[in-house]
């Protein structure tokens, strides 16, 4: 676990080789993550967005980093919370799974996640925290080129949530 780190701050600002955007569907400016993200890349970043287009849930795309300080993002579309009978928990662990998987492909050191699916999703926080290390987990003992997974968290609450599912 010494390769995973709980980190309470700004994505944005985290030096790792790629951040990863808890994005909706079309990549539309939004708050949140996505919105600080964007705010910060600058505009090359938000037309690289535009010409991605619609996905579903629980897939990626990827653009480069722009002017943050990651070299590259990988944006995911997490589930939104309807109560659990809608295949949430396998939709965000694919948000995860691929995600390590194109860290994997890139040989990069290093990945930030946000905490997808939390906030305005709706997604319960200590289930996403639970679905989030399991995955980083399981990818992390087939990826012996990653340095370092951070979970960037928003607010004390989550940082919380993952650092006792960790057990630091």
């Amino acid at each position: 676990m010494h390769r995973v780190k709980i980190h309470q701050g700004d994505i944005t600002k985290l030096k790792v080789d790629v951040i990863v955007n808890a994005a909706n569907y079309s990549l539309a400016i939004g708050n949140g993550v996505s919105g600080a993200i964007r705010r910060v890349a600058g505009d090359e970043f938000e037309h690289a967005c535009l010409a991605i287009g619609h996905w579903p849930v629980g897939e990626i795309r990827v653009t480069p980093g722009f002017r943050l300080a990651a070299n590259m993002v990988i944006h995911t579309v997490g589930p939104a919370w309807r109560g659990g009978e809608h295949r949430e928990e396998q939709l965000l662990a694919s948000c995860y799974h691929k995600a390590m998987n194109e860290a994997k492909k890139h040989q990069v050191k290093s990945i930030a996640f946000p905490a997808i699916s939390c906030g305005a999703s709706g997604y319960p926080t200590r289930r996403a925290v639970k679905v989030a290390i399991e995955e980083v987990n399981s990818a992390l003992r087939k990826n012996p080129l990653l340095e370092s997974v951070v979970f960037c968290c928003f607010d004390p609450v989550t940082t919380a949530l993952y650092r006792n599912q960790i057990g630091k």
